[in-house]
């Protein structure tokens, strides 16, 4: 079992290409499985984990509605937005500056294997970040995510969470709102949610500016605990 992960750091990255480049190294890592199975082989399967920041970008899951984006084509070009229809699990959400995305794309059997066990990590990963800061997060009942009051009338989400897996490997992740422009959340209804609002860090904090590279390595640090991985960089 491979427990060594390989950070790459893309920086600003369009969506599409950084959805073909997930595609690409999420497909290696399955290939490589079957090959194993078919010719009995134990060849290690390799592990990866991508942060970026997306341009401004509207993505749709497989299972969203089309309803929860408030834009038209022209308005979507206006505003220096795109978007895509994309094979992740959930409904539609927004990327964009001022946001830290994560991709793990890892084969699960490096590790456990248990989708839910899975999404539970990736939570508790940036709860136990924003904690850091001082900031009291946790899960909402029936919702992906990390939010600021659950189940209260100010319930606030700050981390959105997506992905999909095949044969064990993973692919898409998380968005982390650090220093993010939140009117782009008012063209959306947010993962098909009514009613409950947006947020982002330096909000929370009363300030313009997080350390977005600070923010990483607190992600890097819980995530490698979480999944007992070696980063390597």
């Amino acid at each position: 079992m491979n427990k060594n992960i390989q950070l790459q750091d893309l920086g600003t990255k369009d969506y599409k290409e950084t959805w073909e480049y997930q595609e690409e190294l999420f497909k290696g890592i399955v290939d490589l499985k079957i090959r194993n199975r078919r010719e009995e082989l134990e060849l290690e399967t390799p592990n990866y984990f991508l942060f970026v920041e997306h341009p401004h970008v509207y993505t749709l899951g497989k299972s969203g509605d089309l309803s929860n984006l408030l834009l038209s084509e022209k308005q979507l070009e206006a505003k220096g937005a795109t978007f895509y229809k994309i094979n992740r699990g959930g409904d539609i959400t927004y990327h964009g500056p001022g946001q830290i995305v994560g991709y793990p794309i890892i084969d699960l059997e490096n590790f456990f294997t248990d989708i839910h066990k899975y999404l539970r990590f990736l939570e508790e990963a940036i709860i136990l970040t924003l904690n850091e800061y001082g900031i009291a997060c946790g899960r909402s009942e029936g919702e992906t995510g990390v939010w600021l009051g659950a189940g209260t009338p100010f319930a606030r989400k700050i981390c959105a969470m997506g992905v999909r897996a095949s044969r064990w490997v993973t692919m898409h992740g998380f968005a982390l709102n650090v220093n993010a422009d939140l009117g782009y959340f008012d063209n959306i209804i947010p993962c098909g949610i009514r009613g409950k609002a947006v947020t982002s860090l330096n909000v929370e904090l009363g300030v313009a500016k997080v350390n977005e590279e600070e923010v990483k390595e607190k992600i890097l640090k819980h995530f490698s605990n979480l999944f007992e991985a070696i980063i390597i960089r």
